[in-house]
């Protein structure tokens, strides 16, 4: 029989291929990674890894297939295990980028945590792409995304519409078209970097603008584009639900009418179960969601 243990450092050692790097990344120390290895050759009657070049053997490639699916599947049916039996207590993890996570996640986790006081909650704060990630790879039990296209492992579920608005003191809303203040000033449009998913929606809905030419500042995050535009620096694009916390911006808004609306929403597992506590928290954050709309 062919132990658990000894299956997840073979894995990590086939996909790290440095005994070093496994060990630390495992908890271990590195005679200890050898010896599951050696431990798990005996049982297989078979070399799995030669070490010098590193490589895994025919028989090892074989094998690593049907370890990351057997530990993977481990993992799934752990996590459904643990919804089934209803805790109150353990660990509850999130994934959402910095920017949905201060506009809806701060107040249902206040609130979460009244009703939940034993259960821990874990926020991965990153971009919607890899939280979609981490929910598919069972990382994450959930995870709230912008615009995620529908892949076979996940269900997504939108909570709100997103529009996108600019801000700053460059553009204008003139007859429905917006339009540049001054013709003669080259524009300056703020703009998260290219790996996010909201700046792969931006750059398509940018011809729409009425602008035939500007400069673009790229920055890291939502808030800064927003410290940005406020200064002055040129004008940022960003989602609708950014501005909730930003009640007294003293550069203009203007809403982007004819950019594309697109949606906000939250990323589980097909066939998932989900846990009384999770349905506690989308019902908490659908509420913060429903109090801004009216606000």
């Amino acid at each position: 029989m062919l132990d658990i243990n000894w299956l997840k450092t073979f894995v990590t050692l086939a996909e790290l291929q440095h005994f070093g790097q496994s060990a630390t990344v495992l908890h271990m120390t590195q005679p200890n990674v050898s010896l599951h290895l050696k431990q798990l050759e005996k049982a297989t009657r078979t070399k799995l890894i030669e070490r010098s070049p590193f490589r895994l053997t025919q028989a090892g490639q074989r094998l690593l297939k049907s370890s990351q699916k057997t530990l993977q599947e481990l993992k799934l049916c752990q996590a459904d295990i643990n919804a089934l039996n209803d805790l109150r207590q353990g660990t509850l993890t999130i994934a959402a980028s910095d920017i949905i996570s201060r506009a809806l996640l701060i107040e249902p986790f206040q609130l979460f945590k009244q009703e939940y006081p034993n259960m821990d909650l874990v926020l991965f704060n990153t971009t919607s792409s890899q939280a979609s990630s981490l929910v598919k790879s069972a990382d994450a039990e959930l995870g709230f995304v912008i615009a995620q296209k529908e892949s076979l492992p996940l269900y997504f579920s939108e909570l709100k519409a997103v529009h996108w608005c600019a801000v700053g003191h460059q553009l204008e809303l003139v007859q429905g078209e917006v339009m540049q203040k001054d013709s003669a000033e080259l524009p300056t449009l703020i703009l998260l970097g290219h790996d996010t998913r909201t700046r792969d929606l931006i750059d398509l809905a940018l011809p729409s603008l009425n602008i035939p030419h500007y400069r673009i500042m790229e920055v890291g995050s939502v808030d800064a584009q927003l410290d940005w535009a406020e200064a002055g620096f040129g004008t940022a694009i960003v989602p609708d639900f950014s501005l909730a916390s930003r009640r007294h911006l003293k550069a203009e808004v203007v809403t982007l009418v004819d950019f594309p609306c697109t949606s906000l929403g939250y990323v589980v597992r097909k066939n998932q179960i989900l846990s009384k506590a999770v349905k506690h928290l989308l019902r908490l954050v659908g509420e913060k969601i429903a109090i801004n709309k009216y606000a």
